[in-house]
């Protein structure tokens, strides 16, 4: 097949992150139509010394993604390419956005069992960097991942499962980009199931009190505190079984005037003037989390984990054990208040099983994940920090694609199997083919 670029080959294509945080410019830029492309892309660099990186939605707040020469972008490898209702599972090819995948598993009567609340990126981009939800027997998208194929740096295509290459599996599951190009991804999968959300403002007492109760009596919780107020936002979804009969979805008007209107529309135009205002800002917290009123709606899966978010951020995230998650959230509260900085995004709070990839965030341990979040035009710098010394004090492993400060020597010691992904990256991208700034930092040369 032949291979479509965005650009003439020796022209110069520019790439830029979602938030506006990471560019690259003097690309070549190619859009890869099948597997024999990618392979011809990946030989090429090999062999001129040079780079590639595939890029897609660019939702990672990190430069993970960032190209240095060659940009392969993932449109002409998108799709479902099998089912395997036996098995119950789905393979698609790695480009496919994670919304396009959403609507194509419903269309068959079937479901992810988790996946975290933006669906904008593509299925490699996701399960690459860890993305995850909340609760469930698999928070993880990578834990759902039962087979995939690659490229590796010499330009060989590999396949990976339980029975083939399973160290590969293991490993690649969340590989960060660095041990080769995907190209499928295989999930388990099981039928469509509704999800019950319970939606309701709780004072922080409240909500720290009751906190382990809520988590064990539901499938899936999710918690939102308003800094310099003391109020939260929980979120509690129940999975209801596979009538669909049963589905009692929000009306039009409430998803318009909750989701649409007020949480991006009139919230990101309240977080931007509070950039100018930052003295209201306690204030504005305080008036909106006042205005949040209890909502419970009935809905297809996937209706219910997503949601839009047009109001661009800035993120970190940490897992930190799930028997320190409290102390750190409390200990992060008192800081940022003792600190004089005022925070206009809410403090996500979220939870999630062991699993057993090797580079996954909650890799051998059941975690708690709090997420941080400034305007996208607010200078991040100061309170991320502040925040990620109380994550490194409890042991916390930071989101690979969201911002953090830690590198391969800090970061070896927080996973039990750190050399064994370097030995496989060695073996996979012997030259580096994969590499670029952040993985040097992350990973080392």
């Amino acid at each position: 097949m032949a291979t479509r670029s965005t650009a003439p080959t020796g022209s110069s294509a520019t790439w830029r992150n979602w938030c506006g945080l990471e560019t690259a410019h003097g690309l070549r830029a190619v859009t890869p139509a099948g597997v024999d492309d990618v392979v011809a892309e990946v030989r090429r660099a090999a062999g001129r010394g040079e780079t590639v990186k595939v890029a897609g939605t660019g939702h990672s707040f990190t430069g993970i993604a960032r190209p240095e020469h060659t940009l392969l972008l993932p449109g002409g490898l998108t799709g479902i390419t099998s089912v395997d209702r036996e098995a119950m599972t789905v393979t698609a090819l790695a480009g496919t956005p994670l919304k396009v995948l959403n609507a194509e598993l419903e269309r068959l009567g079937l479901s992810l069992h988790n996946m975290g609340d933006i669906a904008e990126q593509t299925l490699a981009g996701a399960t690459s960097t860890g993305t995850h939800g909340t609760g469930g027997r698999a928070a993880g998208l990578a834990a759902q991942v039962v087979g995939l194929e690659l490229v590796t740096g010499t330009g060989e295509l590999v396949r990976a499962c339980a029975d083939e290459n399973p160290d590969v599996l293991d490993h690649a599951r969340v590989g960060l980009g660095a041990l080769g190009v995907l190209v499928s991804l295989t999930f388990a999968v099981e039928p469509l199931f509704l999800l019950r959300a319970e939606e309701q403002p709780l004072s922080w007492d409240e909500g720290l009190a009751t906190f382990d109760e809520l988590v064990a009596g539901h499938d899936h919780v999710d918690m939102y505190w308003f800094p310099h107020t003391d109020r939260l936002l929980t979120k509690r979804n129940t999975r209801m079984g596979t009538d669909l009969s049963q589905a009692d979805p929000l009306p039009r008007w409430r998803h318009r005037l909750d989701d649409d209107f007020l949480s991006n529309s009139v919230f990101g135009l309240q977080t931007a003037a509070l950039n100018r205002f930052p003295r209201a800002i306690p204030r504005a917290n305080l008036l909106a989390s006042r205005l949040l009123g209890a909502r419970t709606y009935t809905d297809v899966a996937h209706k219910v984990f997503t949601t839009e978010r047009r109001v661009v951020f800035r993120e970190m995230e940490y897992a930190v054990p799930r028997e320190a998650g409290l102390t750190a959230l409390a200990e992060a509260r008192q800081l940022l208040e003792a600190s004089g900085l005022n925070v206009s995004f809410p403090v996500e709070i979220r939870v999630a099983p062991a699993d057993d990839v090797p580079l996954s965030t909650a890799y051998g341990r059941d975690s708690l994940y709090l997420a941080f979040h400034v305007h996208r035009a607010t200078d991040h710098v100061r309170y991320f920090a502040l925040m990620e010394a109380v994550m490194k004090d409890h042991g916390g492993r930071p989101h690979w694609g969201k911002l953090h400060t830690r590198d391969a020597e800090e970061l070896a010691g927080l996973y039990p199997h750190f050399d064994k992904f370097l030995a496989l990256r060695d073996r996979l991208d012997p030259g580096r083919v994969f590499t670029n700034h952040y993985l040097r930092r992350v990973l080392g040369s």
